[in-house]
């Protein structure tokens, strides 16, 4: 049990947790795209997870295939929390037990839904979430940009090297330090390939979605702010658009969390 504290303890451990847990098994190459991480330090992270039963390994032709083994995390949530009773969490005069993991997760489709906590103002949360240049690097190299007032156009980078495109995107709400909300972009031309015709890919992409942050100060204050992302809009739970970004929110939210309390604590690039 030791080697799964030491291997949960790194924040970049998590994260790849959080990839597989949203889609497994994936390739050590599909790990790390989107990841301000070598390849080399992904593969030691890896390697620590598996040692610790995290992560199992199998070999199909020339790939590695990585899946998620929640094995020893049930393990410890019965030694740490059903042994001693998660009553015990409640402080006196609360109804409600403090929250004991980091993030919490529900996907209710056609709806996706997901909750963090970060080390942050809101207000420095905020900042994070309409800054062009700061988007880019959680969002592996794209990212909205706008002026962030109701009605107004987002416009999107389109990866690294790519320049910013309108992609009928809008501004629906944007409350500094509390709520920031606009549509999300219908299916793009790369999606294509996904359908087996050209009539079911055009239906699709009739679809628009949107998305919400939610921020508020988390309970107790220790954990900082709360962060609740809501994707909707969806057309149906078979939705290719909701499959997408359910694993994606997950991977973009958990990088956004460790740049910010690297900032906070001062090892920031």
């Amino acid at each position: 049990m030791d080697d799964v504290f030491r291997a949960l303890a790194d924040a970049s451990r998590r994260r790849l947790l959080d990839r597989l847990r949203a889609r497994d098994p994936q390739t050590l190459r599909e790990l790390c795209e989107g990841l301000a991480m070598s390849r080399q330090a992904v593969s030691k992270h890896l390697a620590v997870l598996e040692a610790a039963g995290l992560v199992a390994s199998e070999r199909r032709g020339r790939e590695k295939l990585h899946r998620l083994d929640p094995g020893p995390i049930q393990d410890l949530s019965d030694r740490w929390i059903g042994k001693y009773g998660r009553d015990r969490l409640t402080p006196p005069g609360r109804r409600d037990p403090l929250p004991n993991l980091e993030e919490e997760v529900a996907v209710d489709r056609p709806e996706f839904t997901y909750a963090i906590y970060i080390q942050a103002t809101p207000e420095r949360l905020y900042a994070a979430l309409t800054d062009a240049e700061f988007a880019q690097r959680y969002f592996g190299g794209w990212g909205p940009m706008s002026v962030w007032r109701v009605g107004s156009p987002v416009l999107w980078k389109m990866g690294p090297e790519g320049g910013y495109e309108d992609l009928d995107q809008t501004v629906l709400d944007a409350e500094p330090g509390r709520r920031l909300a606009y549509t999300w972009h219908r299916l793009l031309p790369m999606h294509r390939q996904l359908f087996d015709s050209e009539e079911e890919f055009e239906r699709a992409r009739a679809e628009q979605s949107r998305v919400a942050f939610d921020i508020r100060p988390a309970e107790p204050a220790s954990l900082g702010v709360k962060l609740t992302l809501t994707h909707d809009g969806f057309d149906s739970p078979d939705s290719e658009m909701l499959e997408g970004v359910s694993g994606g929110w997950v991977m973009i939210l958990s990088t956004l969390k460790t740049l910010l309390e690297r900032e906070d604590d001062g090892t920031a690039p």
